[in-house]
């Protein structure tokens, strides 16, 4: 069996970041620890991924964004771009790299995350586009390896997360339809096993309950925040019901939106005055969309420039667990009416 960090890390007596810190050339790692470290990993038979001039080189952390699902993304809501922004903009301005990489579901049953990592000279990620039943969510919390998870909360050592108080905008959004008299709603929800849709859908019932309102099973699609998903499955249900059943879509992201308008009109109604429609991000795709979208818009940028830098601290503190909010609003466009 292929021996773990984790196994030098405890021989060694450190933690798994201290090894992967000195392993990586960090200053901030005695001679002493080095030494013990590179001797435990020696005689269990540990050969990490990495050069051996950087165990005594002072070198800069090397980091990296792990993402996940590339490939199911259409790009429409330039969300992992903006992401890489903001990420790059707090590197540029502190003089260190951090690199991406791509993976999936059955990428992470073929490699444990700590694995890959080392295999990588990683020294900490961030994380997107994990889902609650991936591999890699499920290693996180005995992991050892500091990590930032982008709309995940988890807590243990080295852990963080960067999001906006998802729960608190979804019940806001929600809120906004009760506030113009709609109660007849259809809820649009992403993936099931998204913790960002798990935390949004839970926040729209909540809301639903604190308004002595119930939203039934019947009124809430799952369409994978995928646009041509919400597309189809809008247009079979208008099709069956027409304007009998709801008054408004709750869409829990701006691309899911953009699939229910386009049916909505292919089944020739209208926005706002036969269905009213609201979105979640702020995507810039949705500002050239008539009528404006009322969405909750998200600093996706700012998001990606905080878990840079709350990575940063967690590499060199891997002790330490810490969530960042990154503040939200939601913006009032002309695709709701009031009843």
């Amino acid at each position: 069996m292929n021996v773990t960090i984790r196994e030098v890390a405890k021989k060694a007596g450190v933690s798994v970041g201290t090894v992967s810190r000195a392993f990586n050339g960090y200053s901030d790692i005695s001679p002493e620890t080095k030494e013990r470290i590179v001797e435990s990993a020696k005689l269990l038979g540990y050969t990490p991924n990495v050069n051996a001039r950087s165990l005594s080189a002072k070198v800069a952390p090397n980091m990296g964004i792990i993402v996940s699902g590339l490939m199911e993304s259409d790009g429409k809501d330039n969300f992992f771009l903006l992401l890489l922004q903001g990420i790059y903009r707090y590197t540029l301005q502190n003089d260190f790299e951090i690199t991406l990489y791509a993976t999936d579901s059955k990428n992470q049953n073929q490699k444990p995350y700590t694995k890959f990592c080392m295999e990588h000279n990683i020294s900490g990620t961030i994380l997107s586009g994990i889902t609650t039943n991936d591999p890699y969510f499920h290693e996180l919390v005995n992991g050892g390896m500091p990590c930032v998870l982008i709309d995940i909360h988890l807590e243990g050592k080295g852990l963080g997360c960067v999001s906006i108080d998802n729960y608190a905008a979804a019940k806001e959004l929600t809120q906004y339809l009760f506030d113009h008299n709609h109660r007849d709603i259809m809820l649009i929800g992403g993936k099931k096993n998204a913790a960002v849709n798990i935390e949004r859908v839970a926040s729209v019932y909540q809301a639903f309950h604190e308004n002595q309102l119930e939203l039934q099973k019947n009124r809430v699609m799952y369409c994978d925040f995928n646009e041509e998903v919400a597309y189809q499955k809008v247009s079979k249900y208008l099709k069956k019901y027409g304007k009998s059943q709801i008054t408004a879509f709750l869409c829990l992201s701006d691309i899911m939106a953009l699939g229910v308008i386009r049916a909505i009109r292919d089944c020739g109604y209208s926005i706002p005055e036969d269905f009213s429609i609201v979105g979640f991000d702020g995507i810039p795709l949705c500002s050239y969309v008539t009528p404006k979208l009322t969405t909750i818009y998200q600093d996706i940028n700012e998001m990606g420039y905080q878990s840079a830098k709350l990575l940063h601290e967690l590499v060199m503190d891997d002790t330490m667990s810490k969530n960042v909010y990154v503040p939200y609003k939601l913006i009032e466009g002309e695709s709701v009416r009031t009843l």
